[in-house]
Order: C-alpha cells, then sequence, then structure tokens
C-alpha cells in the first residue's frame, strides 16, 4: 500500500494504490488529503472488495500505519465467527515497499506529458486503463 501524487485541475490530488504480492493492481483511489481518515477509507474499499490480508507492506507513512491498525481492530471487533483473527501484520520497509515504487514510473511518465489532468473522469479513466496494462 502506497501513496504519490497528482496533478489534476492544477491541484495536487494523492493517488492511493494497493498491489497484491505478483505485482498486480488490486485497488486504487484518489484523495484530496494525505490524512489517517483518507487512508482509512482506502483501506476499507480494499479490504471490503479483496479481503483480509496477513500483511500489508508499507513505507514510513504514520498515517498508514494507523489506519491498518484502526481497520484491523474494527475488523476483528465486528466478526462474528468463532475463529480467532490474527492482526494484519504492517512492516515499514523502504525495500519491501519497492515493488510498488516502481510501479508509480508509468503512471508518472504518462501524467508529466499531459502536463496533469483536466478532469476527474479522464484521470480515472487514464490510471484506470495504465493500471490494467501495467
Amino acid at each position: 500500500m502506497n501513496e504519490t501524487y497528482t496533478k489534476m485541475r492544477g491541484q495536487w490530488r494523492y493517488h492511493y494504490r494497493a498491489i497484491d504480492s505478483n505485482g498486480d493492481t488490486v485497488e486504487f483511489w484518489f484523495s484530496e488529503r494525505r490524512d489517517v481518515a483518507a487512508a482509512k477509507r482506502f483501506l476499507r474499499r480494499a479490504l471490503k472488495r479483496h479481503g483480509r490480508p496477513e500483511r500489508i507492506v508499507i513505507d514510513g507513512s504514520q498515517t498508514n500505519r494507523e489506519s491498518i491498525l484502526e481497520c484491523d481492530t474494527t475488523d476483528r471487533l465486528q466478526d462474528r465467527s468463532r475463529r480467532k483473527l490474527k492482526p494484519i501484520r504492517s512492516p515499514q520497509s523502504a525495500y519491501l515497499n519497492n515493488r510498488i515504487e516502481q510501479d508509480h514510473r508509468p503512471i508518472k511518465r504518462r501524467i508529466r506529458s499531459m502536463l496533469g489532468f483536466k478532469s476527474v473522469v479522464s484521470t480515472r479513466v487514464t490510471l484506470a486503463a495504465s493500471e490494467w496494462f501495467t
């Protein structure tokens, strides 16, 4: 799980992304802010669509760590099964997170040539296509 920034209509927006162990995109989402609330919204959406992972590798971002801890805690409290859920491990390492950091390159290259996006719709379509082909 990681975030990067992109320019949309002259303003910087944050592009949250999550990939699996094969490098395939699991989920992506845009936010105006880079805070705990935005990271929690993204993480809840990804967990709802794709299930609960054993671990989520992140960089040194404290907001991502807090969002994982809060979402994991609420998820375990709301679980009604009788099985014991293990906490989601979230190691923070720049080197373990290298796969997603390198995966930002094609997106940044495309955005740089376009000088940013002009609308939310074109941003979503372009990034969905680039996510599909990377």
